[in-house]
Formats: C-alpha cells, structure tokens, sequence
C-alpha cells in the first residue's frame, strides 16, 4: 500500500504497519496503541499524533506529540514563531493537508506545512506516526522523520 506520506519518505528506512481501524473509534492515536503498541513492543509514548492548528498569523502548521500528550498550543505557536495559535477547522485542515482526520500525516501533505515535532520523539530509536490513512503507520528513526518534515523540535506538550 502506498500513500503520499510513504511516498514522501523515498529512499530513507521505515516500516508500514497495517491494523484494522474500527469506524467507531473515539480516539484514532489510542486505537494505534491499542493495536500496534504490544505486537511492536513499543510505548504510547512512541506512537505520535499529528494535528492541524493554526497560527495567529493565519497559517496553519502541524504540530506531531505523543498520543497520551496534551499539546500547549502556546509552546507549538513558539517554537513556530508566532505569538499564539489555537486548533485548525476540521474541514480547513483536512482540505490543506489532504488526509482525513485520524489519518493526518506529517508527511505528504496536499500543501506542506510548517511542523513542530516534541523534543520527546528523540529519546526513541524508532517512533511511529501516521502514514496518510486511518489504521495504518509509518516506523521510522525520529531524527529521519524531523529531516523528512522538514520540522523544528521542541518541548511542546503541557
């Protein structure tokens, strides 16, 4: 199966992990713990979110956490440069990036996006994220994904 986001990858070493997502799902990051977290031996702390938000400047930007993180909108808005920012329009983010909500990637995106990703994602040797569609993953070394976002880290979770 090939995505935009796996697209975007090219030649840099990942996997793509496959899980069967349940409509009904209130919790799309949860969902990918829930399925991947013990057949990968990997932490909640491994499996990233990615959300849309938008800057005060008006752009939108993705920022990429944890999925038990909370994000702080003030620290995201910082490390971007822009005094606040709040959550993107779910129809904005989704027509901007081209990706469903739950299946948002950092990568490949329609139009791309300045990205923050957590400092925390550098602790790890792999982490995961997703891969453009609903119930499927991107494995991949963090700093290859920072290089492959074209992203800033920084501690943006509170």
């Amino acid at each position: 199966m090939s995505t935009p986001a796996i697209k975007a990858l090219g030649d840099i070493a990942h996997r793509v992990h496959a899980y069967a997502h349940d409509p009904r799902a209130e919790s799309y990051g949860d969902e990918a713990v829930d399925a991947l977290g013990a057949e990968l031996g990997v932490v909640a702390e491994q499996i990233f979110k990615t959300l849309v938000i938008e800057l005060s400047t008006g752009a939108l930007a993705v920022a990429v956490l944890p999925v038990p993180a909370r994000l702080s909108l003030k620290a995201a808005a910082a490390a971007l440069g822009a005094p606040k920012a709040s959550m993107a329009d779910k129809t904005k983010a989704q027509r901007t990036t081209g990706y469903v909500l739950g299946g948002v990637s950092p990568l490949g995106q329609r139009k791309k996006l300045p990205t923050v990703i957590d400092a925390s994602a550098l602790e790890w040797d792999r982490v995961l994220c997703s891969a453009g569609k609903r119930g499927l993953e991107i494995e991949v070394a963090p700093a290859d994904l920072v290089r492959a976002c074209g992203a800033v880290t920084a501690e943006i979770t509170g």
